[in-house]
């Protein structure tokens, strides 16, 4: 899931190598935190965060395929 949260954020963005995904075990779900650019974070939420749902809901999909619960935070780089 971590490659697939990479794979669809470096499509969007105009800074593709500062794209960074970190996964975090938590006790009943795994948390993936995606890190962008200050400037790709409009292009990675989208309007109205319809982007940024739809990141979530393929990545739910994919996490019930494997029967985990996944969370995905979306940062920008200063943080």
């Amino acid at each position: 899931m971590k490659e697939l949260i990479e794979n669809i954020a470096k499509s969007l963005v105009d800074n593709p190598n500062e794209v960074c995904v970190t996964e975090i075990h938590g006790e009943q779900s795994i948390i993936l935190e995606l890190k962008v650019a200050p400037a790709d974070m409009g292009k990675v939420i989208g309007k109205q965060g319809r982007i940024a749902k739809a990141i979530r809901t393929v990545v739910k999909a994919a996490a019930i395929k494997e029967d985990k619960k996944v969370v995905v935070e979306i940062i920008d780089k200063k943080s």
